[in-house]
């Protein structure tokens, strides 16, 4: 177990570092056309499930368009080099331009449409191919294919066949390197979210369409570099190659590999290309064969081969006694003074249908004090809470921050506007630590381009340092610093809660929404937690709390707006509403033994 300890003190990057290096030099072992032929071409499949991978995987939108941008990619260079244009880096170029072109049109499109729009409109996209290319069949040969593309160039100096493995080489690890930057920073754990609840992530800030249309026409460049090179390899292109079964393939090697997986498009593409592609059997009867390879890697490796791999890392992990680092101790932490915000809430109504849920609610919650919201089930206070982060609109009346109107804005810029929020069912994205859940709360914080992300700049190396130190802060304040490095999916629903308020905090937001933050939690918990919402009243945040333990908001609260059928029945500090009789018969009473 030395030696595995040794391994896993090496950085992350020098497997596939290593990994590559063996590919680059593959043609210096005396390689026969045949196995360098099928090397090549299960580079490109890794290029086009490495796309799907982006948009399926990690933001949860099912695309199925990668074959139609991988035409796309092949004639844009294969028409550039009848036209003479021979370089490659040209070519590549342009094709990675165009099929981003596409999918920017596309997605906008189908992520309109909404539901399984995007998902029609991609799958439109593979079946129309032949059509368009008939269409123009004077430049793109239309049915029969195109043909006379002349062998590439790179700077007017022809290339050979090894020149030609070692480019395609090359542009697949420099597209593995991209992705795996894309995957390891803010923006790759804003798509799990994203992929987790869309209602999270505009709870954090996260424009839902944007990030949805950044992932899917990012997925489209690499299908568009991966048809470039194909074009320079065979010479030759023609729509038959574009079809069904590529799309169903690719989906296939996606989900054999693991969807969630950088480098599970590598292992899913050599599946596919090295194995069933082999037999003339399976090119009869691609469609059964490839199906079954979806049953296989949907049923019985969900999670694709990643998931052992991360099960048989982890174990051996276990093995060797690795633990993860522990954070900073929570004796050491403290909240960070907070410029909370007024909130107004003034005559806000709101129907479903023929139920009003919310009838003139109007409440004021100031900085540095704790405003509760309570009341029976079905009262309305989590509805209310909905119209202030904006995933509701009102019927009437006004939301105010700081005298500025949030009523009517999306619910992503009301949370950059500085509100944020837990929910009564904790929503943790899968496949990230404890420490990367917490940091995703600063995604509205210190903006962070993604070509900044890819290329590791400066500016994206201080914000990933502010958020690292934040979310150890804050890990602290709610004691589960030592838990940094666990999957934050494995936490019970106690330590979720927890976690929630952690995230909610990492942005030092005006306004803290509390939606039954107490709920599951016990009784260490409850006091770990009523400290800390007394820590953020005093950092000078504006909290307001939903809550059903009617001693903890009688504790904790320095105001009680009490709901009972979508109105306000009653206002005042503790102690009068303690006392209040249509709060003990509308509320207590209803909840007798709850709290």
């Amino acid at each position: 177990m030395g030696l595995w300890r040794g391994l896993r003190a090496l950085p992350t990057w020098t497997v596939p570092v290593l990994c590559a290096a063996v590919l680059l030099l593959l043609p210096a072992f005396g390689l026969g056309f045949s196995a360098t032929r099928q090397i090549q071409l299960a580079c490109i499949l890794a290029l086009l499930v490495s796309g799907l991978n982006l948009s399926l995987g990690y933001a949860g939108e099912l695309a199925l368009g990668q074959a139609a941008m991988y035409a796309v990619g092949a004639y844009t260079a294969g028409l550039l080099s009848v036209a003479g244009h021979t370089d490659i880096v040209l070519q590549l170029a342009a094709a990675g331009l165009a099929v981003l072109a596409v999918g920017v049109l596309t997605g906008m499109v189908g992520l309109r449409l909404g539901s399984w729009s995007l998902a029609m409109t991609s799958f439109f996209l593979v079946l129309i191919v032949p059509d368009v290319l008939a269409v123009f069949d004077d430049r793109t040969g239309g049915r029969n294919g195109l043909s006379g593309i002349l062998g590439p160039t790179l700077f007017g100096r022809p290339l050979g066949p090894t020149e030609v493995y070692l480019v395609i080489a090359v542009v697949l690890v420099a597209w593995f390197a991209v992705m795996r930057n894309i995957a390891t920073s803010r923006h790759g754990v804003a798509l799990r979210v994203l992929k987790q609840s869309p209602v999270l992530a505009s709870s954090m800030g996260i424009s839902v369409f944007r990030m949805k249309l950044l992932a899917y026409a990012l997925g489209a460049i690499p299908a568009g570099l991966a048809g470039a090179l194909f074009a320079n390899l065979d010479l030759y292109v023609s729509p038959e190659a574009f079809g069904f079964v590529l799309a169903t393939t690719i989906l296939a090697a996606a989900i054999l590999g693991g969807v969630t997986s950088v480098y599970g498009a590598l292992a899913g593409a050599a599946i596919m290309q090295f194995g069933p592609n082999q037999s003339s059997r399976f090119q009869e009867y691609a469609l059964v064969f490839t199906g079954a390879f979806l049953i296989i890697g949907g049923v019985l490796l969900r999670g694709g081969l990643a998931a052992p791999a991360r099960r048989a890392v982890a174990r051996l992990d276990r093995a060797a006694g690795i633990r993860p680092r522990p954070g900073a101790g929570a004796a050491e932490a403290d909240v960070p003074r907070i410029r909370g915000t007024e909130l107004v809430v003034d005559g806000v109504t709101k129907s479903f249908g023929g139920n009003r849920a919310l009838d003139g609610v109007s409440f004021r919650a100031e900085p540095g004090r704790v405003t509760a919201l309570i009341g029976p089930n079905g009262s309305g206070k989590t509805t209310l809470l909905n119209m202030v982060c904006g995933f509701y609109r009102t019927d009437s009346g006004r939301i105010l921050l700081d005298g500025a109107r949030l009523d009517g804005s999306a619910a992503h810029r009301v949370s950059r506007a500085g509100v944020a929020r837990t929910f009564q069912t904790p929503g943790v994205p899968d496949g990230v630590t404890v420490l990367e859940a917490v940091a995703a709360g600063r995604y509205s914080a210190d903006r962070v381009s993604v070509p900044s992300a890819v290329l590791r700049l400066p500016r994206f190396r201080r914000a990933r340092r502010a958020d690292v130190a934040e979310a150890e802060r804050m890990l602290a304040l709610v004691g589960m610093a030592e838990l940094r490095d666990e999957p934050a999916s494995s936490l019970p629903l106690g330590m979720r809660r927890l976690l929630e308020v952690a995230r909610s905090l990492a942005a030092s937001p005006g306004v803290l929404l509390l939606d039954e933050a107490a709920s599951g939690l016990d009784e260490d918990e409850v006091g770990r937690l009523a400290e800390l919402i007394r820590r953020i009243r005093r950092a000078g945040a504006t909290v307001v709390l939903v809550e059903h333990n009617f001693r903890l908001v009688l504790d904790l609260a320095d105001d009680i707006v009490v709901l009972a059928h979508g109105q306000v029945v009653a206002h005042g500090p503790p102690a009068e509403i303690e006392t209040n009789p249509r709060v003990l018969a509308e509320y207590l009473g209803a909840t007798e033994g709850v709290s």
